[in-house]
């Protein structure tokens, strides 16, 4: 397969900037239909979001998007909703998920891109991972409560449309005024040093890629930028999890540097891996990253989708 080239990044163009004015809707549209964009990473109500698969979808055609896919995180319960929304507005929806793996110590995650409507496999070990996530809420709000916190499990869930994970957590303990935000909520409670954390059961790296492409989904890794790594040390990782099944790397992202997109791009090429980009939209819970355009000007090339296409085509997956 050929690489792709990308002249906005080339020519020194900005992958976004920061700029404290947001665009509003109709800019927004204007912006992403003249540049023909995508957004292969967002969040909805089915885990962590606060805009329902539908609305999300709505606000893709509304936004001028050319495609958009709903990866939640840990459950497909959202792709029906998106799906037949799609269908409605026009749009390309593509079902997928993100998965939190482990690779040692290392935490990360991957996507899931083009998932079929049922896959079994996936489904079953989602449906465990979520078992486990319901245990984890429970020892974490019994922490909260041993700390002083007057939180129920039954007012957490009132909070959640979908599966029920931190977010909502923060969410009560803010609504009690016990946390001012949901830094606050993270980094006093529930982030990996907070007084109530509890640790997640995550699927190995290796069985989690093998899981998803077993399904005949595309596995790209997610916002590398948090793996703090570049340079030989990235190299040699994403070299790893090629050699494990990685397909993609996600280059364009909300809050990677124009710097951090061209090494991804590099590694793309080296590694003959595709590229894939997207907001990680969340709606209210993240406000800074709004859909399609991120903190402003963020542009997922829809020629992405094209070359996804191809590369599924030629490994005998429907696009």
């Amino acid at each position: 397969m050929g690489a792709i080239s990308f002249p906005h990044i080339a020519q020194g163009g900005a992958l976004h900037k920061r700029t404290p004015r947001a665009l509003s809707i109709p800019r927004e549209k204007k912006y992403l239909a003249s540049m023909r964009c995508i957004d292969l990473h967002t969040h909805s109500t089915a885990s962590d979001g606060t805009t329902s698969p539908a609305e999300l979808v709505r606000l893709a055609a509304k936004t001028g998007l050319c495609a958009v896919a709903l990866t939640d995180h840990d459950t497909l319960d959202g792709l029906e909703e998106a799906r037949r929304t799609g269908k409605e507005c026009d749009l390309t929806v593509i079902g997928g998920c993100e998965l939190s793996v482990a690779d040692g110590a290392r935490r990360l995650h991957i996507l899931g891109l083009f998932l079929p409507e049922r896959p079994p496999g996936l489904e079953a070990k989602l449906a465990a991972l979520r078992r486990a996530r319901d245990v984890r809420n429970e020892i974490i709000v019994e922490k909260l409560r041993a700390l002083g916190v007057d939180i129920s499990l039954a007012e957490v869930e009132a909070l959640a449309q979908g599966a029920v994970g931190r977010p909502h957590i923060a969410r009560a303990l803010i609504a009690k005024g016990a946390a001012a935000n949901f830094r606050e909520a993270f980094d006093k409670y529930l982030g990996a040093r907070g007084r109530a954390y509890a640790p997640k059961d995550i699927l190995p790296v290796d069985e989690a890629i093998a899981l998803l492409r077993e399904e005949g989904a595309t596995v790209s890794l997610a916002h590398p930028y948090l793996l703090q790594l570049s340079g030989v040390a990235l190299a040699e990782l994403v070299g790893r999890y090629a050699a494990m099944g990685l397909d993609a790397i996600e280059a364009y992202y909300t809050d990677h540097t124009p710097s951090q997109t061209r090494e991804y791009l590099a590694l793309a090429k080296r590694f003959d891996l595709a590229v894939t980009g997207g907001s990680d939209y969340h709606g209210d819970v993240k406000p800074e990253a709004r859909l399609g355009v991120g903190r402003g000007k963020l542009c997922v090339p829809a020629g992405l989708l094209d070359d996804l296409s191809r590369r599924r085509a030629a490994a005998g997956l429907p696009a």
